[in-house]
């Protein structure tokens, strides 16, 4: 460790082990409600996705006892296999919560990794809630202590930070003292890992699962006084300079317990890289003013944030994961259907002629002054006229966030066609009220469909 790199790993073990429930305000705790609704709703949503599917057909028959809910199914599996499947379901759809400053997708790790346990370990909703704060809070600052080299040189920050927030939370949980939660965070810090190469797969949605496993499991071993390095994040060969070209530890300490970072979340009104809402917002406002149809459209022209064709520059995707790094793609859709929810990144939808058709007349160039959450669009049409329109911020953005009745029509989107309307009318109640709720482990089993009919477990431990 250099002699300048103050001991992080420390004070985040003091920090995540015994920060006060009174120092959490209320409107952080009810933006982890918030969080929790929006996660549920994308978990759910995604439960019949063949990244799912195939994740259960690939590890289900080595699962060990049925101790959790894989949500918006019947099946149930150990918990570390929960953690790691509904981690994947809840960022399938690129649908989940963003921490703008880092892109990170705060809730998958951290809400997959304590969900499941809470299953097997009871725990009441208040503290829960205060380990799902505790939890982005930790991932988070490692987040902000390594963005944006972290991010530039090629990792996937949602599942390399991740892992520390699960790692965090189930240690709180589990009632870790301070050396067994640096041990976790430790343990946490040599299993981060996912790579943006895989953007576009279903490796993508993999990385917060395993974030989720993987810090769900650096807890339980932890808990067991299983040891790592003293300084796994700020040690010569440690996370944030093993894994970053740059790093600003003050990021990680300063004002720890004061600010919260829950406070900087933001929610996706639209199924895509966050990179290129603005864009979409755009094209819909656009369709909407002028009635436009596809017909009418001789080319589109997009000046974009330099992030924007980095991370989504795929001019002819082939696949709906792939279309949802596709600004050309989505500006299509946006056009054709006035949405970009999931429906919009379908294999079906990324290979229509139609939309093909639109997608090869949009073009998209970079301006380095924009914000990242800003863009403009250029429509010209056929009969000669220019369409224009500036967004200065995207709808969901922290400037233009998503109300709790933005976040109740998104979520009643995804889950009403998995689950049901009565079954979702419950399922959102709950977690709006799960600040009361005696036992978390009820919130799980709201998630199974009607035509579950096999006995559910009740085992849990003591």
């Amino acid at each position: 460790m250099s002699d300048a790199a103050p001991a992080v790993t420390p004070a985040l073990a003091r920090f995540a082990r015994v920060t006060p429930r009174s120092a959490i305000p209320a409107a952080v705790r009810h933006e982890a409600l918030r969080a929790l609704v929006n996660w549920t709703g994308c978990a759910v949503g995604a439960a019949r996705h063949p990244s799912v599917e195939r994740a259960l057909a690939a590890l289900a028959p080595f699962s060990g006892p049925a101790q959790a809910t894989v949500l918006g199914r019947t099946e149930r599996v150990d918990i570390l296999h929960a953690a790691l499947v509904n981690g994947i379901a809840s960022h399938t759809f690129d649908f989940d919560d963003t921490h703008l400053r880092t892109v990170i997708h705060p809730a998958g790790p951290v809400a997959a990794a304590i969900l499941a346990l809470a299953e097997y370990r009871p725990v009441d909703g208040r503290t829960f809630i205060d380990a799902f704060v505790i939890g982005v809070e930790v991932e988070c600052r490692i987040g902000n202590a390594v963005y944006p080299s972290h991010y530039d040189v090629g990792w996937h920050i949602t599942g390399t930070a991740g892992v520390f927030g699960a790692a965090a939370a189930a240690g709180r949980l589990l009632g870790l003292t301070e050396q067994q939660m640096a041990w976790a965070l430790g343990i946490a810090a040599t299993t981060a890992s996912g790579l943006r190469e895989m953007f576009g797969s279903m490796c993508k949605p993999f990385h917060p699962g395993w974030a989720a496993k993987n810090g769900l499991t650096a807890a339980l071993l932890a808990q067991q006084d299983f040891t790592s390095a003293a300084q796994p994040i700020e040690g010569k060969r440690g996370f944030a300079n093993v894994l970053a070209t740059a790093r600003n530890y003050a990021e990680i300490t300063e004002r720890l317990g004061e600010t919260w970072e829950l406070a900087q979340n933001t929610y996706k009104p639209f199924a895509c890289g966050i990179v290129i809402h603005p864009v979409i917002d755009g094209c819909i406002e656009l369709r909407t003013a002028h009635g436009l149809k596809a017909g009418d459209i001789e080319s589109i022209d997009v000046d974009v944030h330099p992030l924007v064709l980095e991370l989504t520059g795929k001019k002819t995707p082939q696949a709906g994961l792939e279309g949802k790094f596709s600004v050309y793609h989505s500006a299509a859709v946006a056009i054709i259907d006035g949405a970009a929810g999931e429906t919009q990144y379908s294999d079906a939808r990324v290979r229509d002629p139609q939309v093909i058709a639109l997608r090869d007349r949009v073009h998209a160039k970079v301006d380095a002054a924009l914000h990242e959450d800003a863009g403009r669009i250029r429509i010209t049409l056929r009969d000669g006229r220019v369409l224009e329109r500036f967004v200065e911020h995207a709808i969901g953005s922290l400037a233009r966030p998503l109300t709790d009745a933005g976040l109740e029509d998104k979520f009643r989107g995804l889950v009403i066609p998995v689950l049901g309307a009565p079954a979702a009318a419950r399922l959102l109640d709950a977690l709006w009220q799960l600040d009361a709720s005696a036992d978390v482990a009820a919130l799980p089993l709201l998630c199974v469909p009607a035509e579950a009919t096999r006995e559910r477990s009740t085992q849990r431990a003591d």
